[in-house]
């Protein structure tokens, strides 16, 4: 058996606001020992239940969080930006399976550090679906066939993944308070919780669909100012509809579609001024 971890930082237990996130703050280094702490109990079990080969990619900001001398010595991991796939970077359709660590919920919604991609997009579809990085990620794990059968972060993560997946198992590390603030397991009991679920996960994978994206799908990114919209249109092949700050990409298959995402939200963090 062969998993693909994407490993984001917000969701991880006692990460709850920018101190822990931002390598310029200073809970930087402890989030760090979480995140990496959190990925190795997921591996950990992946190779008890079975697995040969276990793939993490960092997802987080410049993707260079994980602390690879702490990490599981028989893991691999994808480490660095730039990714022409950023957070699903090394998937394809050799997985079996993919997990997802410490995400969070979309931009607009409650949940810990809620935000999609940049903190300048309000809102995200595909075609008419309203999604998250959890959702665009899942979309491109379905493209090459592969389920994503676990999520773990906060309580708003797993019910918007429950939303879109049948099946998926949910770790719910810390329970939303507000925006910065959560109820937190300890890092011993998320630890269990994460070995826990991993196994169940991976017992469970031929119950767990794929999540199919469309054909051709239309991506639509709702910024927070015209400025950004500005910035995101300059991408060929962009629209932005007419009084909103929507813009528009019409993609030839999905993974246009995420690529056309990433460097629409890099252009749009030009904007000086919100």
């Amino acid at each position: 058996m062969k998993l693909f971890m994407s490993a984001d930082m917000e969701g991880i237990t006692g990460l709850i606001d920018p101190t822990f996130i931002d390598s310029s703050k200073q809970n930087y280094t402890r989030g760090q020992h979480l995140m990496t702490d959190e990925a190795n109990h997921v591996i950990t079990a992946a190779f008890q239940a079975g697995c040969k080969d276990v793939i993490v990619n960092d997802s987080h900001s410049k993707m260079n969080n994980l602390l690879i001398e702490h990490l599981h010595p028989e893991a691999k991991l994808i480490s660095g930006d730039v990714k022409p796939f950023s957070m699903m970077q090394g998937l394809d359709a050799s997985f079996d399976a993919a997990v997802f660590i410490g995400y969070h919920a979309r931009a607009s919604m409650q949940g810990v550090l809620s935000h999609t991609m940049i903190f300048g997009v309000r809102h995200m579809y595909i075609n008419d679906v309203a999604i998250g990085e959890f959702g665009f990620n899942a979309y491109l794990a379905g493209y090459y066939g592969v389920p994503v059968v676990m999520v773990a972060g906060d309580d708003k993560i797993a019910a918007e993944a429950e939303a879109l997946i049948p099946g998926i198992t949910t770790a719910v590390v810390k329970e939303q308070v507000s925006r910065t603030a959560a109820l937190c397991l300890t890092p011993h009991k998320s630890g269990q919780l994460l070995r826990e679920k991993t196994a169940h996960a991976l017992q469970n994978i031929a119950k767990v669909k794929p999540l199919t994206p469309p054909d051709h799908p239309l991506l639509r990114i709702e910024f927070a100012n015209y400025g950004q919209a500005e910035w995101a249109h300059l991408l060929p092949g962009t629209h932005i509809e007419e009084g909103t700050t929507v813009v528009t990409y019409p993609a030839k298959d999905i993974l246009e579609a995420y690529k056309a995402m990433v460097v629409m939200t890099e252009l749009a963090m030009k904007t000086r001024f919100c």
